[in-house]
């Protein structure tokens, strides 16, 4: 028997641990992975992870600012760990072993201490994800359940790998990810967001061979970034180019469709959790998922706050653990009073909890407001006036805004604009945001996913990939084909159905509602709040790092002409939207 030169086991803060054991893939390329496990080594179920973060780089070195802020106040998710094996995203073992279960982080192929070419985002990802839950499930130390839970990257792959219905897999809670790449990650409405630009970098550092240039363990004192250390340019040889792949494949063609989830073979248990303030990324693939999914046992919540911090607090991590004591222990009672949705309904000042029987929700107020060219008004009156409204896109745009709200209104679900267009040129962006101001003026947003200064909501659409696809589409949430495009004649006026991401907010009396059209990203103008700016790695000017400032992709000429939006009983401009009336008392 050989002996694996990395691979140890230890006793150490009452679990046993195991660092590094390979796994190997079916084309011989060595993985690895870290196993917390309760200290008798009995089986137990198993809640996994795999992704390209490096499984021992420190939430708290890594990602200082955002785990002092959080910690500060939520002071909560220091008890009962010493935090010495807290990483960014990932759940600690020290408030799961104790329980009865055993954590495995797994990096994933070419990241951290796991060998071979790290291909992103990739069908390659997905097979050995699955393989290794396969590997995990016939383990002396697993009863055969396998659980997966992480934030964002490690919860994107989850969808991807359900779908591939692995035979130990039991049970998913994707935290805030995205299961449809095209639409959510590389391209929203078409127009191509530059986040994979911008955090490409980061993940560069976390490649395996890195070596000697990366983080320590905190516990180990190893690199974090593999046993060797490679030149820059084995490096490079060693990563796909995923920005220049995308770059390559602007539609939705057969490139995507393997990291595009097929919701109907995700037939697993599964906890769904977005984020209201996630525009850009952590907040459609959550509902998507939950509401295209062929599970039967599928249940819905959606916070809000940073991405990452109802993941560790009290109320995400009793969540997490009721729901895979039920579906991994088989404890029916520990989820047995759980409502298929749970919605932290968004007021200006404060989330407040409630149960709800589906999404959307049934008892939903279908509204539909018109927008006003002659006099920059939002609201329900039909339009009479024929008229025209045109920006460049450079400009601000034009915006509409609403009389002050009699009484207080919840607008809870997902959105839609029709709007009439034409183009001085062959095609235009379109960049849509709902918002909400105080009766003062000043524009109200939110603590986001990614950014302090989050609108009520947004969306996208290039007008040259308005084709939608009728399958999916609905009222309230058009869905786009983005396998062709079409161009626009110049001059001629076309109908454009935009999405509009869901969201929650409860709008006092006294405040407007606004709808901004323009030919940019939203950018805030308000006063910055530095201790709001201080919990994100990113310029908080409302879309973080959701961007869409490829000059490459804007570089087309056609893009940089004149926008008009037309008005009148022909060519109504409206926005559906989701009103929700109280809860009968009987309900």
């Amino acid at each position: 028997m050989t002996i694996d030169p990395y691979q140890r086991t230890e006793l150490r803060d009452g679990m046993r641990i195991t660092w590094q054991i390979p796994i190997v893939m079916d084309d011989g390329v060595v993985l690895r992975a870290d196993l917390f496990q309760p200290a008798d080594g009995r089986a137990v179920p198993v809640v996994m992870s795999y992704g390209c973060y490096a499984k021992g780089q420190a939430f708290q070195e890594a990602y200082a600012p955002q785990w002092a802020s959080m910690t500060e106040e939520f002071p909560e998710i220091h008890a009962g760990t010493t935090g010495k094996y807290q990483c960014w995203e990932l759940t600690d073992p020290e408030r799961w072993v104790p329980r009865g279960y055993a954590v495995v982080r797994v990096d994933s192929r070419g990241a951290g201490w796991s060998e071979g070419v790290q291909d992103l985002w990739s069908a390659r990802e997905v097979r050995d994800y699955h393989d290794c839950i396969e590997w995990a499930g016939s383990q002396p130390w697993c009863d055969g359940n396998v659980g997966l839970l992480g934030i964002s990257y490690y919860a994107a792959n989850q969808w991807l790998v359900a779908a591939s219905q692995p035979r130990h897999l039991k049970a998913i809670i994707p935290w805030e990810g995205a299961s449809d790449c095209y639409r959510e990650l590389y391209f929203h409405g078409g127009i191509r967001c530059t986040f994979l630009d911008s955090w490409l970098p980061r993940q560069v550092a976390m490649q395996y061979g890195q070596g000697e240039r990366s983080r320590r363990h905190p516990v180990t004192g190893d690199p974090c970034g593999g046993p060797v250390t490679l030149a820059e340019d084995e490096l490079a040889a060693r990563r796909i180019d995923k920005v220049s792949e995308v770059k390559s494949h602007l539609l939705l063609d057969g490139y995507y469709e393997e990291v595009i989830t097929d919701f109907s073979r995700v037939t697993v248990p599964l906890l769904s959790s977005a984020n209201w303030g996630g525009q850009g990324l952590h907040l459609r693939g959550n509902v998507e998922g939950f509401s295209q999914s062929a599970a039967t046992d599928k249940y819905l919540e959606i916070h809000g706050l940073e991405h990452w911090t109802h993941f560790y607090t009290d109320y995400g991590l009793d969540l997490q653990q009721r729901f895979f004591d039920c579906y991994l222990k088989g404890d029916h009672a520990a989820w047995s009073e759980q409502p298929r949705v749970l919605l932290q309904v968004r007021h200006v000042d404060r989330f407040e909890p409630r149960h709800e029987d589906e999404w959307p929700l049934a008892r939903t107020q279908w509204t539909t407001w018109h927008l006003h060219g002659d006099s920059s008004h939002l609201g329900p009156e039909p339009v009479r006036a024929t008229t025209a409204r045109a920006f460049r896109p450079a400009d601000e745009g034009v915006t509409f805004v609403s009389a002050p709200f009699a009484a207080e209104t919840e607008i809870t679900g997902p959105l839609s604009a029709r709007l009439h267009v034409s183009s001085s040129t062959h095609d235009a962006d379109l960049f849509v945001v709902v918002r909400l101001f105080a009766p003062d003026g000043d524009e109200v947003t939110f603590r986001g996913a990614m950014d302090a200064h989050t609108p009520v909501a947004q969306g996208w659409l290039r007008a040259s990939h308005r084709e939608l696809d009728n399958t999916l589409t609905t009222a309230a949430r058009p869905v786009h084909l983005h396998r062709n495009s079409v161009p626009l004649a110049p001059g001629d006026i076309v109908a454009l159905d935009i999405e509009i991401w869901p969201t929650s907010i409860v709008v006092p009396a006294g405040y407007r509602l606004g709808f901004t059209v323009r030919g940019r990203d939203y950018e805030y103008t308000g006063l910055m709040d530095p201790q709001r700016n201080a919990r994100h790695r990113y310029p908080s000017k409302g879309c973080g790092p959701f961007l869409h400032n490829d000059p490459d992709d804007r570089a087309n000429a056609a893009l940089s002409g004149t926008t008009t939006l037309h008005f009148g009983p022909e060519h109504p401009n409206t926005v559906l939207l989701p009103i929700i009336p109280a809860k009968s008392s009987n309900a």
